[in-house]
């Protein structure tokens, strides 16, 4: 029969408390360069997005007993907050912006509600894609950001964006450029560029990466920042499941579809349709492979 040594298994003895506030002590000194009080801003703009979105859609709220003022003012006071602490020098003005924007914002989604519901044999009805796709609810969260992108709150727009992605496994920096009736099938694992421009009536499957090629460097080898690396989407454009399209100077015309697992850093003109491996692009009748 075994025995059990009751010292070893308590382990080793604990860190007592005058080394814990030694080690508290050293942490505080390794600051972020910015200096700026974070706490809590993640939190609250979280909730901000849930709430806006809520708003927007009352009867698919997650709670039925707050309505949409509510909502909408309790939303404000957390952006606040946030632009705030991430030092917007007038508040006011963006929150005044976001708030007269969701109108519009609103039915801009009615819109990728419309092209979910056609753009899917498997969509039963429209309450079912506002609460059972992942995709809607992260195009919403990218339009609340994208007009915060714009209005060059900093920071704020990236928490909202990286918290739709960890929700719903979809990537849409907010500096994007997305027109109406947008969809994207399933979802899981696309990832869409800062600088990326999408037209209307695109519809993208899984896995489909809309990125950078390569990064032009300074002289002083850090990466430039504030060009234009993405591509850019013509309108009625169809991408299907793990394709790639890189660059910046990359331009996919109207009506063009790019097939599964394609690889495409060059531009295609309107009307193409591009295959992979062998990758073929068809256009007027001509065939040609693509290396």
């Amino acid at each position: 029969m075994s025995t059990t040594n009751h010292e070893e298994a308590r382990g080793p003895e604990k860190p007592g408390s005058a080394l814990i506030r030694k080690i508290a002590e050293d942490l505080e000194e390794i600051r972020v360069p910015t200096g700026r009080d974070c706490v809590g801003l993640r939190a609250r703009a979280e909730r901000m997005t849930d709430l806006l979105i809520d708003a927007m859609f009352p009867c698919h709220a997650d709670v039925a007993d707050v309505d949409a003022a509510e909502r909408l003012e309790l939303a404000a006071a957390l952006l606040d907050v946030c632009l705030r602490q991430v030092e917007i020098p007038d508040p006011d003005a963006v929150t005044d912006a976001l708030f007269r924007a969701l109108p519009d914002l609103r039915r801009q989604l009615g819109t990728d509600l419309e092209a979910a519901y056609r753009g899917d044999p498997a969509a039963a009805s429209l309450d079912e894609i506002l609460l059972c796709y992942p995709a809607f609810r992260a195009i919403a969260t990218y339009r609340l950001a994208h007009i915060l992108y714009q209005k060059r709150v900093p920071l704020l727009p990236r928490i909202m964006s990286e918290y739709a992605h960890r929700r719903t496994g979809i990537d849409i920096h907010p500096g994007a450029t997305i027109g109406d009736y947008f969809f994207i099938d399933h979802g899981t694992g696309v990832v869409i560029g800062e600088t990326s421009t999408i037209g209307r009536d695109v519809k993208l499957y899984q896995h489909v990466t809309i990125g950078a090629k390569s990064f032009e460097v300074g002289p002083d080898g850090a990466l430039v920042k504030g060009v234009k690396r993405h591509p850019d989407i013509g309108d009625r454009v169809v991408i299907y499941a793990g394709a790639t399209i890189l660059g910046g100077d990359t331009q996919i015309g109207d009506d063009c579809t790019i097939g599964g697992s394609v690889w495409l850093t060059h531009s295609v003109p309107a009307g193409t349709l591009v295959l992979s491996r062998p990758a073929i692009t068809t256009e007027s009748g001509q065939t040609e492979g693509e290396k």
